[in-house]
């Protein structure tokens, strides 16, 4: 089991990684006044489980998908604590996804000028990244996160076994965010190169898991609300995943991630943030995980989407991280018609 402490400014926040970590959260929970805050996915599979471990608790689910990550659904969260009459020492327990996640966080955030909240992240994605760091969020008008707040949890509990149930488009899922924190951190980088072959063994993805977190915990103590700009590092990627995920959806965001990262890859290289020798490593990175880069004709649609990203500078230019070197890494503003070309490269695809 491995703990990991992360210090913030407006809560410290404690993560626990490993197996026997979901009883850990029933002990914390235990003779607690709680709600549990999941989606109709995870009740299919852990409903009993769920009943079990957390026999006292109220369980709240929600259709699962990132269409229901509304003001709709928040307010369905919302209406259920009032109900139930939780207070603000109450507990939220977000048991499931990113989408979950971000929606019960932003929920604890919200009622009675915030409640207690604890994460237990069910998938690969949300325990290596959107579990950790306090972004809550949901999408509003066609923007995705656009409506949220910074609000840490006090407890991540990260437990493998809910692993063993996703499918192998969530383990592609996860390891978008885990490619991504390795293009920023060059030891976990080149941990992924020399274990390629292990990165659908859970055991090691695991331990993968672990590493990540470390990563991101250090990043947000140092810029809890990207006020400094080091944290914007973590959105390697983003802001092109972003605009292919609302303009197209059916694949998930950690895809939408790799592909970002891949196409951004050109960006660095034309703008001269990078060499096209560091371009091709990381490329080769995100093949480890995503072997084809698949075509979108309509790719410089993505324009519209990328424009409304809540990182930009201003109207009529697009915010987009860059990686320039193992570690290193750049802000770069591009106008909206010379990012639309860099667009384009995606609608031939790659092998």
């Amino acid at each position: 089991m491995e703990k990991i402490e992360l210090h913030t400014k407006s809560r410290p926040s404690t993560v626990f990684c490993g197996g026997g970590a979901l009883d850990l959260a029933a002990e914390y929970l235990a003779g607690k006044d709680a709600i549990l805050v999941t989606d109709s996915n995870v009740c299919r599979l852990y409903a009993p489980l769920l009943k079990e471990k957390f026999p006292a608790a109220h369980i709240f689910a929600f259709p699962a998908g990132e269409r229901h990550k509304t003001r709709s659904t928040l307010f369905s969260v919302l209406d259920a604590m009032f109900e139930r009459g939780l207070h603000r020492t109450s507990f939220v327990a977000a048991v499931g996804g990113g989408v979950v996640g971000d929606l019960a966080g932003l929920a604890a955030a919200l009622y009675m000028r915030g409640t207690r909240l604890v994460q237990i992240p069910t998938t690969l994605l949300a325990q290596v990244d959107s579990s950790v760091g306090g972004k809550t969020a949901i999408d509003y008008r066609g923007v995705k996160n656009a409506v949220g707040a910074f609000y840490q949890p006090e407890r991540v509990f990260c437990d493998p076994l809910f692993l063993q149930t996703l499918p192998a488009r969530e383990i592609r899922c996860g390891l978008g965010e885990i490619v991504k924190t390795g293009v920023l951190s060059a030891l976990i980088g080149e941990k992924i190169r020399r274990n390629a072959d292990k990165l659908h063994d859970l055991g090691f993805l695991q331990t993968l898991a672990a590493d990540c977190i470390r990563f991101k915990a250090g990043v947000v103590e140092q810029d809890e609300t990207e006020k400094s700009g080091l944290r914007k590092c973590l959105n390697l990627g983003h802001t092109t995943g972003h605009a292919l995920e609302l303009l197209c959806g059916r694949r998930s965001h950690g895809e939408y991630v790799l592909i970002g990262m891949w196409l951004e890859t050109f960006i660095a290289e034309g703008e001269g943030v990078c060499s096209h020798e560091y371009a091709e490593e990381v490329r080769a990175l995100v093949r480890l995980a995503e072997k084809r880069i698949p075509a979108f004709p309509n790719a410089q649609k993505g324009l519209e989407f990328a424009l409304l990203d809540k990182k930009n500078a201003g109207q009529g230019s697009v915010s987009v991280i860059l990686s320039k070197a193992p570690g290193e890494y750049a802000e770069v503003i591009l106008p909206a018609d010379r990012y639309a070309k860099y667009l384009a490269l995606l609608q031939g695809g790659a092998q």
